[in-house]
């Protein structure tokens, strides 16, 4: 049936309703009831998959005699009893009473077999009045009190088991499920041979879920593992408690615990008072709702429920409840939590020290694998059914590299405690160089030139608070100005006029303006030689795998084979010895350490370099793109004598340096002295592709002649391609079989 003939149906199937004046006004009293008869039609229809057949040809409001003050009508067929409190007042409690009272004389009319149901009359009138809002907002009550609430009480004929069945439908989010398949069940005429009971209601609420396991990094946010559907949005039990803490604006309270209430049951000698540590290590309930009672806690975990809805949370919280995950209200995926973790990690070191005490003194303690959680922070959390058994555990692990995030069905936590520290080994085994890279990066790019954008989730970090920012172009000065900026789900996108396509870059931007440079007396350098120097205002973290990769395929893209794979050591090994090129910063992105233009994706060598020993040797290693092609270049004879002074001859090159004689006068006496300097200085200086192996001084112009690229120093590309050996001997021949020294790159470049 199309919408057009249902509307019709509907608007036939409205039955006449009647007044007799002790219920007034009257006339908008049957205007409301008519919106309302309609509005449920509607409900009928979406939930059941069709129309009923006409209704009751009248239906009679009335004034109700001797009801109880608590409720509205008894309940039967063709007459609607309310208590108006207000003559004349047609208030927003006698709407709801209203609405209540109309759904059980729909069902009568509709689902007649459901007649004696008394259960799925009152909770479909209580999920379709508006009811369920207002018992919200009642005390917290534990789904499994509200479960034997009802067991004592099936015909749901007093104020607390109506809230206890409030209570068990608000643990589903939208229309309960269990009511949408009773519904199908009326229009399709079945026999109403099994009443609804508690736990159909409460057993569709936590549905059954695959186990779910995903690993992803701290630095570059790339997903290193994934197993099962880690993108289905389930109910996250306690792992949000942290998003609490972390979203308050002042410091979280001491509290008196209460053994008395069952949400302060958080394990064996709680102390008399509980702080926020303790609560979190404890995973105490009763700590989190008592918070909220005092009237201080964030709501909607503050800043950070702008995190947790961009990465896939169904909706804000109501309250406590809802955000710690004692109701199953709201949903998260594995993958959603495994970011949202990822930025609280970066935001908030302070609450991973706490949470790396829960092996030690929380909900992983004393077990046989606590001993492998060392340095490892970690978050549980249970959903449990009706009678308290777990539908649902989940443990989210941070350590200094990775977040993993493990979710499987039936269990609590502790009974797979041992998977958690077996899959971050897994994932270490399978991928080396998962520890963080750190390099300046753009800084020969004016700082206020570059833009970045993130097409995931962008946040920027301010004293430990997340602010999203746009999803447009932004200046990366401004993302980065009072804390890091960290891009969820995506690498970043960096552009600038001499870039404008945009650049990716998996992984962390932070601000660190270095200190002033002053070049070396007497060393010419040029004003784009100072720039790369001096270092960059802006730090990127990533993995050392993807940096690798990244000035692999910068220094030289199509590099295959086991020159590759030497290369790619050589890089990684180079990370770590950056001291001679910035001492106290990090590595830079141009050719005076090595060049990097942003990550690109891992090929098999770089993973092989990884995997290999890391080199012997102590210090950093050069190389250059090198090769025999045969070169010649004609520079000013000024600027030669600039740099060897004038007067400069028998000029020669050998052993990679530059030995000359220059004229020199003391005391009235002139006499040559021998001079000898490190060849780069030259090349470098006069941006020749290669240290010469002949100069020839004519009248105003110095020619060189020479083969290959780069400095000479190291390991030589192209020769290492025309080689044929392997990654190892390859470095043996451009490095030594020894630990040596190498020659100083005063000016030159370290890579090609």
């Amino acid at each position: 049936m199309g919408w057009a003939a249902v509307t019709v149906a509907l608007l036939a199937a409205t039955p006449v309703f009647l007044t007799r004046g002790d219920v007034t006004p009257e006339a908008e009293l049957r205007a409301e009831a008519e919106a309302t008869w309609k509005a449920l039609e509607a409900r009928y229809v979406a939930e059941a998959g069709g129309a009923p057949g006409r209704a009751p040809g009248t239906l009679s409001l009335q004034r109700g005699e001797a009801l109880l003050p608590s409720r509205n009508g008894q309940g039967r067929p063709g007459v609607v009893e309310l208590r108006q409190g207000t003559p004349g007042v047609l208030d927003a409690r006698l709407r709801v009473a209203l609405r209540h009272e109309l759904a059980h004389q729909l069902l009568w009319w509709a689902c007649p077999a459901s007649a004696e149901d008394r259960l799925f009359h009152e909770a479909f009138a209580l999920s379709v009045s508006g009811e369920l809002v207002e018992w919200r907002e009642a005390p917290y009550q534990s789904l499994t009190n509200a479960s034997a609430e009802l067991a004592r009480n099936p015909d749901v004929d007093t104020p607390r088991a109506r809230r206890a069945l409030a209570r068990v439908l608000n643990e589903d989010s939208g229309f309960p499920k269990a009511l949408t398949r009773r519904l199908k069940q009326c229009h399709d005429g079945a026999r109403w041979t099994v009443p609804l009971s508690v736990d159909e209601l409460v057993g569709v609420a936590v549905q059954a879920v695959a186990s779910a396991t995903v690993v992803l990094s701290r630095h570059s946010g790339e997903v290193l593992l994934a197993e099962g559907d880690i993108r289905t949005a389930m109910p996250y039990g306690s792992t949000l408690k942290p998003f609490v803490v972390a979203g308050s604006s002042e410091p979280p309270p001491v509290l008196a615990a209460r053994a008395e209430v069952t949400e302060w049951l958080c394990g064996e000698r709680l102390p008399a008072k509980v702080d926020v540590k303790t609560a979190l290590l404890r995973s105490c309930n009763g700590y989190f709702l008592d918070w909220e009672a005092r009237g201080s806690a964030p709501r909607n975990f503050g800043p950070w429920g702008a995190v947790l809805a961009a990465v896939g949370l169904s909706s804000m919280p109501l309250d406590m409840a809802d955000a710690i995950g004692l109701r199953s209200t709201l949903r998260l995926s594995p993958w959603g939590l495994a970011q949202a973790y990822r930025l609280l990690a970066e935001a908030r070191p302070d609450l991973m020290a706490v949470l790396a005490d829960n092996a030690a003194r929380g909900t992983l303690s004393e077990l046989p694998a606590s001993k492998a959680y060392a340095g490892v922070a970690t978050k549980t959390g249970t959903v449990r059914d009706a009678d308290s058994r777990p539908r649902l555990g989940w443990i989210v692990a941070v350590d200094e590299d990775l977040v993993a995030v493990v979710a499987r069905p039936g269990v609590m936590p502790r009974a797979f405690a041992d998977e958690v520290p077996e899959v971050l080994a897994k994932v270490r085994k399978k991928r080396s160089g998962l520890e963080s890279a750190r390099v300046q990066v753009l800084g020969l790019v004016p700082p206020g030139e570059i833009e970045a954008r993130c097409r995931g989730s962008g946040f920027s970090l301010e004293d430990g608070s997340p602010r999203a920012i746009p999803e447009e172009f932004s200046k990366l000065e401004a993302l980065v100005s009072k804390g890091a900026a960290v891009c969820l789900g995506s690498p970043w996108q960096v552009r600038f006029p001499d870039a404008p396509a945009g650049r990716d870059y998996a992984g962390i931007f932070t601000g660190s303006p270095p200190p002033p440079y002053k070049p070396p007396a007497g060393v010419p350098t040029s004003p784009k030689e100072l720039k790369a120097r001096r270092g960059s205002d802006f730090l990127f973290r990533t993995t050392r795998l993807q940096y690798t990769a990244g000035v692999v395929a910068a220094e030289d893209s199509a590099l295959k084979g086991e020159a590759r794979v030497a290369l790619a050591r050589v890089v990684a090994h180079n990370e770590r010895h950056a001291g001679s090129r910035h001492p106290g910063r990090p590595i830079c992105d141009t050719t005076h350490c090595q060049a990097f233009l942003g990550t690109v994706r891992v090929q098999p060598e770089e993973e092989r370099a990884l995997n290999a020993p890391a080199l012997r040797w102590r210090e950093w290693l050069p190389f250059s793109q090198g090769g025999q092609a045969p070169w010649r270049e004609t520079r000013p004879r000024g600027q030669v004598e600039s740099l060897l002074g004038s007067g400069a001859v028998s000029v020669r090159f050998a052993d990679g340096r530059v030995h000359y004689l220059r004229t020199k006068r003391e005391g009235g006496a002139v006499f040559d002295v021998s001079e000898s300097r490190p060849c780069e200085w030259v090349r470098s200086a006069l941006k020749l592709p290669a240290c010469p192996r002949s100069v020839v001084f004519e009248d105003k112009k110095v020619v060189f002649e020479g083969r290959g690229q780069g400095h000479g120093e190291g390991l030589d590309v192209e020769a290492a391609k025309a080689s044929g050996l392997n990654a190892e001997r390859i470095l043996e021949r451009a490095y030594g079989s020894t630990s040596v020294r190498m020659p100083p790159l005063p000016l030159g470049e370290g890579g090609g």
